[in-house]
């Protein structure tokens, strides 16, 4: 397993569920790059309720169905890493918010290692 632990860079791409890219979905389209990229791994978080710059109120809620719910994408990989790769995110969206802030790693497992890589104290 690689040394993966340590100060790494979190990043959040706050995009919403209908962005695309091309005909695909943009999360997905994004996942699939960071499968390509070699990105040790990412999340996708989808939202019950938020706003964005146009201040466009979205939500769950059964009276008032969304298909446009917030999304929030997270990896956690070297600044140089997400450096090389930001270029192409930033093609591949629209519009929307992306963060960055420096992380911890302490601990990095896959399930089916023997052994689990610990950040020492």
């Amino acid at each position: 397993m690689p040394k993966f632990f340590g100060e790494k860079i979190l990043m959040r791409i706050f995009i919403g569920e209908s962005d695309k890219f091309g005909r695909k979905p943009l999360y997905e389209a994004l996942i699939d790059f960071f499968i390509k990229e070699g990105f040790a791994g990412a999340t996708v978080l989808r939202g019950v309720a938020g706003f964005g710059a146009h201040s466009i109120y979205h939500t769950d809620k059964l009276l008032r169905l969304s298909s446009d719910l917030p999304l929030i994408i997270e990896i956690v990989a070297s600044k140089e890493k997400l450096d090389k790769a930001m270029p192409m995110i930033d093609e591949m969206m629209g519009g929307g918010l992306i963060t960055t802030e420096t992380v911890n790693v302490v601990r990095y497992c896959n399930k089916d290692d023997k052994q689990c890589v610990m950040n020492e104290p």
